[in-house]
C-alpha cells in the first residue's frame, strides 16, 4: 500500500497535478470548514518523454452540455461497443475505427496508466510562430550593442519558417519593412498618438495589395503550408541576412537630450502598433511581441514619468499616498492591449534591463494575462540578461521549442462539484456552463481560460466547490471526477489537444475527518494560499491582507489541531500539517507581501514569477533553502535560522531570484589571506569550490537566471542572507543563549518560535 506522500509525488509525475486536498468532503459545508480550499496546481505541458502523442482525433460524449473526452475513468460495455460517460453518464457508442476493441486490445485512451493523453489533430493546419522583437534605441551604445548581439544570436536560433517582424522605438516608432534587399525601409509613427488596429492596417497598407503570384514550387509531403506573409512579418530563413544587417545598423535614437532630462520614449505606443500589426494580420494564431527596454515610457500613451530627471519615478510610498499621477492611465493602457494580445492569442514578453525602474508595474498585466515572461535585470549586458533570453528559444532533443502557444484550456466536473476560478497566466473565457460555480475565486465565473504562450513549467492553480447540501451528502465509496482540456499549438505548428482525468474518493467529514487530514498536501496548500493572497494583495490594502492570511492560518489550526482547551503546550498538529504554519511565517516576510525596500516594479516582478512556477520552484520562493558546506562532512541543507550562521561554514542560499554565497568570519579571514592558493590547504580550496560548483549548476538550469551574489559575514550584501533567516537571535536577546549559538540579526521581526507560541495560544484559546 502506497503512502499518501508517494501517492501524491506519483501523480505530479504522471499528471502534473497537486491537490490540496486528496480525500474530499462530501458536503459544501464540510469543505468550507477545511479552510483550505479545495483546489490543485496544475501544469498543462509537464514533460513526459514517455507519452507520445497519438495520431487520431479523441472520442467526445455525444451529450451536447457535456462534450467530455473518454477516458481510463469510463465504463466501457465491449460486446455492446458502448462507452458511459463519467461526467454525465450518457451512454456513447464507439466510432466505426474501434470496432475492434476488446478487454485484451484497448485503445490507449483507456489504459489507467494514461490518464494523461496527448492527441495530434492532424485536419488542422499547421501555423508557424510569430515573434515581433520591439526594440528601445533609447540605450547607451554599450547597452545597445550588447542587445543587438543577443538578437542577432536567437535569429540562429529560430525555425527558419517561423515569422519574424521588427519595430523600434525612441521618441519615434519604426515599423520595418522585411521584403525588401538592397535599401532599408521603415514607416515612422509619432509616438504620441495611439492608434487603432485598422489605422495601423491601413496606414501600412497590409491586405490592401494583392500579394505577387508565387512561382509554381514543388510541395515536398508533409510540410507544413507556408502562411500568408507580408513586408513586416517575414519566415526567418528568407530575412535572416537582411534582419541581421538591419539590425547591425540600429542606432542610438538621434533625438537630442537636454542636460537634466530623460530621453523621450514611446513604449506605449510601440507595443499598441505591435499588437495591432499582429491583430490585423493573425488573429488567433500563435505568437509572441518580445520587448525589450531600458527605461521608463516619458511620453504619449502609457507614460509613467515625464522627461524631467528631478522628478522621480512612482514609489510605494506615493502610491500609497495616490500621489502617483501617471499610474492609473498608464495601467489602464496597458491593461487594454493585454486584453487585445490575449484575445487575438499573442503573448507579449518584457525583458527589463535599467538600474531604474521602467514601469513593469504598469505593463504587468501584459505579461501576466497573456502568459508572457517577464525578465528583470541590471543591463543588456548581463549574464542574467543573456542567458534568460537564449533559454527562452532554446529547443529540446526533436528540435521543438519548450513553448506552446494559443491555448484553451477547459475544467470539465462530475456533477457533485463546480470550479470557482484559476489564478494563473490566463484570461477568463467567460464560457458558462453547469460546472461553473456562482462563487468566485481568482478568474472565476467561467469552465474555459485562454493561455497565450505556455511552458512545460508553466503551472495554474485551480479552486472547487462541493456543491451537495449537508443534508444529502454524497453516498460513500463514490468518487468525485475532474478532467482538464488543454487545446494549443505545437511549436511545431500542429494543433495539439492533452487531457488529463483525476478522481478522488468522498469522505464524510463528520464521523471520517481523520480520513481527510490525513489526505492533506502541505506543500500544496501553501503554494495555492500563497497565489491567494498575493492576488488579494494587488487589490487590497496590506495589513487587511495578512490579517486574512492569519485568521486562515488560526482556523486550520483550530479545526486539526489537537489540543485542551486554554492550554498552548497541548498543542500538536498532525504530521503533514506541521511545516504549513512554517511557510506561512516566511511567507509574510517574504518581498510578495513585504514591500519595504522594493520598488514597485520589483514586487511586480516577483509576484509575476510565483503566479506561474510549479510547486517546487513556488516553495523555494516561499522559504528559501540553505545549504552548509564545512570540514566536518558533504554539504547538508540545515535550517533557515541565524543558528546557521557559524564562523566556520560557507552557506549557499537560493532564494529563487537570489543564488547567494556566505563565508563565515573565519572562513572569509582564511579566503582574504591567500590559504586556497597555497598547496599544503588544499582541502581549503576544494570547500571553497564546492558551492561555487553547485551555485553554477542552479544558474544554468533556471528561468528567469537568478542574480549571483558572493559575500560575508559583515559584508555589505550579507543583508540579503540576514533578511531571510528566521531572527531566532537579534540584537534584544543576544545574550540569553550560552556560547557561540550564530549571528544576530538586527531587527524587530518576530522570530518563528514567537510566531509559533502566539498561534498556538490563538488557536487553543477558547474565545477564538
Amino acid at each position: 500500500m502506497t503512502t499518501y506522500e508517494e501517492f501524491i509525488l506519483q501523480n505530479e509525475e504522471r499528471d502534473g497535478v497537486r491537490f490540496t486536498w486528496n480525500v474530499w468532503p462530501s458536503s459544501r459545508l464540510e469543505a468550507t470548514r477545511l479552510v483550505v480550499p479545495v483546489g490543485c496546481l496544475y501544469q498543462p505541458l509537464k514533460e513526459r518523454p514517455d507519452l507520445p502523442p497519438v495520431q487520431y482525433d479523441p472520442v467526445l460524449c455525444t451529450r451536447n452540455t457535456c462534450r467530455a473526452i473518454l477516458n481510463p475513468l469510463c465504463q466501457v460495455d465491449y460486446r455492446a461497443k458502448l462507452w458511459v460517460c463519467n461526467f454525465c453518464f450518457q451512454r456513447n457508442p464507439f466510432p466505426p475505427q474501434y470496432a475492434a476493441i476488446s478487454e485484451q486490445h484497448q485503445p490507449a485512451e483507456l489504459i489507467p496508466s494514461f490518464s494523461t493523453i496527448e492527441y495530434i489533430i492532424t485536419r488542422a493546419q499547421t501555423m508557424p510562430p510569430m515573434f515581433v522583437l520591439v526594440v528601445d534605441t533609447c540605450l547607451d551604445d554599450e547597452e545597445l550593442g550588447a542587445l543587438k548581439d543577443s538578437l542577432q544570436m536567437s535569429l540562429s536560433l529560430l525555425p527558419p519558417n517561423a515569422l519574424i517582424g521588427l519595430i523600434t522605438f525612441g521618441k519615434m516608432v519604426q515599423v520595418h519593412e522585411l521584403g525588401c534587399d538592397g535599401c532599408s525601409k521603415s514607416y515612422v509613427f509619432r509616438g504620441v498618438k495611439d492608434l487603432t488596429a485598422k489605422q495601423i492596417q491601413d496606414m501600412l497598407g497590409i491586405g490592401k495589395m494583392a500579394a505577387a503570384p508565387q512561382p509554381m514550387q514543388q510541395r515536398i509531403p508533409g510540410a507544413a503550408p507556408s502562411a500568408p506573409v507580408n513586408r513586416f512579418l517575414q519566415p526567418v530563413g528568407k530575412c535572416d541576412m537582411s534582419l541581421t544587417d538591419l539590425l547591425g545598423e540600429l542606432q542610438r535614437d538621434p533625438w537630442n537630450v537636454a542636460q537634466g532630462k530623460r530621453p523621450l520614449r514611446s513604449t506605449g505606443v510601440a507595443l499598441s502598433i505591435a499588437v495591432g500589426l499582429l491583430e490585423c494580420t493573425y488573429p488567433n494564431a500563435g505568437g509572441r511581441i518580445m520587448l525589450f527596454v531600458g527605461g521608463p515610457c516619458s511620453q504619449g500613451p502609457g507614460q509613467v514619468v515625464n522627461d524631467d530627471l528631478k522628478e522621480p519615478i512612482r514609489s510605494h510610498h506615493d502610491i500609497h499616498k495616490d500621489n502617483a499621477k501617471y499610474m492609473k492611465k498608464a495601467m489602464k493602457h496597458y491593461d487594454a492591449l493585454a486584453v487585445r494580445a490575449a484575445t487575438n492569442g499573442h503573448a507579449i514578453d518584457i525583458y527589463s534591463c535599467a538600474l531604474d525602474q521602467t514601469g513593469l508595474l504598469e505593463m504587468k498585466q501584459c505579461c501576466n494575462s497573456t502568459g508572457g515572461h517577464m525578465v528583470m535585470g541590471d543591463s543588456f549586458n548581463s549574464s542574467l540578461f543573456k542567458q534568460s533570453f537564449q533559454s527562452v528559444i532554446i529547443r529540446d532533443a526533436k528540435g521543438d521549442f519548450k513553448m506552446a502557444f494559443n491555448g484553451v484550456l477547459e475544467v470539465k466536473t462530475s456533477r457533485e462539484l463546480k470550479v470557482m476560478g484559476s489564478i494563473g497566466p490566463c484570461v477568463s473565457l467567460n464560457v458558462k456552463g453547469s460546472c461553473v460555480s456562482d462563487t468566485d475565486i481568482g478568474l472565476g465565473g467561467t469552465s474555459q481560460w485562454k493561455m497565450c504562450a505556455f511552458t512545460p513549467h508553466t503551472t495554474c492553480a485551480f479552486f472547487f466547490e462541493v456543491v451537495n447540501q449537508h443534508a444529502a451528502p454524497i453516498p460513500q465509496g463514490g468518487r468525485g471526477c475532474i478532467q482538464f482540456i488543454t487545446q494549443y499549438q505545437h511549436s511545431s505548428g500542429q494543433r495539439r489537444i492533452r487531457v488529463t482525468t483525476i478522481a478522488r474518493n468522498w469522505a464524510d467529514a463528520s464521523t471520517n475527518l481523520a480520513h481527510i487530514s490525513a489526505g492533506f498536501d502541505q506543500e500544496a496548500g501553501a503554494v495555492l494560499m500563497a497565489r491567494m493572497v498575493v492576488h488579494r494583495a494587488e487589490t487590497d490594502d496590506g495589513p487587511d491582507v495578512m490579517r486574512w492570511a492569519d485568521r486562515m492560518l488560526i482556523r486550520l489550526c483550530q479545526r486539526f489541531g489537537e489540543y485542551s482547551k486554554d492550554d498552548p503546550n497541548s498543542f500538536r498538529l498532525p504530521e503533514n500539517f506541521t511545516l504549513y504554519p512554517q511557510f506561512m511565517y516566511h511567507l509574510r516576510r517574504s518581498q510578495f507581501l513585504q514591500v519595504f525596500n522594493n520598488s514597485p516594479d520589483e514586487t511586480s516582478y516577483y509576484r509575476h514569477i510565483l503566479m506561474r512556477e510549479d510547486l517546487t520552484q513556488s516553495l523555494i520562493m516561499i522559504q528559501p533553502i540553505l545549504y552548509s558546506y564545512s570540514f566536518n562532512g558533504p554539504p547538508e541543507p540545515v535550517l533557515l535560522d541565524t543558528s546557521s550562521i557559524q564562523p566556520d561554514r560557507i552557506l549557499l542560499m537560493d532564494t529563487f531570484f537570489q543564488i547567494l554565497i556566505f563565508h563565515g568570519e573565519t572562513i572569509a579571514q582564511w579566503r582574504s589571506l591567500g590559504y586556497q592558493d597555497m598547496p599544503e590547504y588544499e582541502n581549503f580550496k576544494q570547500l571553497l569550490q564546492g558551492p561555487v560548483e553547485d551555485a553554477r549548476d542552479i544558474l544554468q538550469t533556471r528561468f528567469p537566471m537568478p542574480r549571483y551574489i558572493d559575500t560575508e559575514q559583515g559584508g555589505s550584501q550579507a543583508r540579503f542572507l540576514l533578511s531571510k533567516v528566521n531572527p531566532s537571535q537579534t540584537h534584544n536577546n543576544m545574550y540569553t543563549y550560552g556560547g557561540e549559538s550564530g549571528a544576530p540579526v538586527l531587527t524587530d521581526d518576530v522570530s518563528l518560535q514567537v510566531f509559533m507560541e502566539h498561534l498556538k495560544k490563538l488557536a487553543v484559546s477558547s474565545t477564538a
